[in-house]
């Protein structure tokens, strides 16, 4: 069963926070393959060694859309945990309403289990590189600001960046993409110039 290795290649396409991961706490139920959409709903931590589920750091719920890809991947994800419920028979534990990401017996994962998989991953991927393609050490929230910065260079609004990101204000999105923002301004110039040049 590779759950974690499937939230890791969500958690770039879906930004979230490490402090409470919210991909780990996923419905099927938050999930409208149909709408290309997930709601976050809720979020999952761990406290004194147990996992425990609570409310999004805002107390909002958001809906973020997904991309074609994210949407069959979590497809093949859906027939996969059909498959180890099938396997796991009467030991499988998962409540109805299932967790998206879970155990091999249908129990949602820890927080800290996706952690260690970005890790172990960047840790894989360089044993097998020459030193040239390896990868810096990255945290799990390092792919929320992969995703976010992303976009904002794509020239997208940075009012959607922050409405994907839970931003209550998209000031603090400014804020805390100054750097981003102000090198997109950079070639904003230049954009005008070439823009002029080809007017008739």
């Amino acid at each position: 069963m590779n759950s974690s290795r499937d939230t890791s290649s969500q958690a770039i396409r879906c930004p979230q926070d490490r402090g409470n991961i919210k991909l780990v706490n996923l419905r099927w139920s938050n999930v409208d393959f149909g709408g290309k959409t997930i709601t976050i709903a809720g979020s999952a931590g761990v406290v004194d060694g147990e996992r425990i589920e609570g409310t999004t750091k805002s107390g909002r719920i958001r809906v973020v859309s997904i991309d074609d890809e994210t949407v069959a991947v979590l497809r093949e994800h859906q027939a996969r945990q059909e498959a180890d419920k099938a396997a796991a028979g009467e030991e499988w534990s998962g409540p109805k309403d299932l967790h998206v990401f879970t155990t091999g017996f249908g129990r949602p994962i820890y927080p800290d289990t996706v952690t260690q998989l970005i890790r172990d991953l960047v840790k894989a991927h360089n044993a097998a590189q020459p030193s040239a393609e390896r990868l810096p050490f990255a945290r799990l929230h390092d792919l929320r600001h992969v995703h976010a910065t992303t976009l904002l260079l794509a020239g997208v609004p940075v009012h959607v960046v922050a409405a994907r990101l839970g931003h209550a204000d998209p000031a603090i999105t400014l804020r805390v993409y100054a750097h981003v923002i102000r090198s997109a301004e950079a070639s904003a110039a230049d954009v005008f110039v070439q823009a002029l040049k080809g007017a008739p």
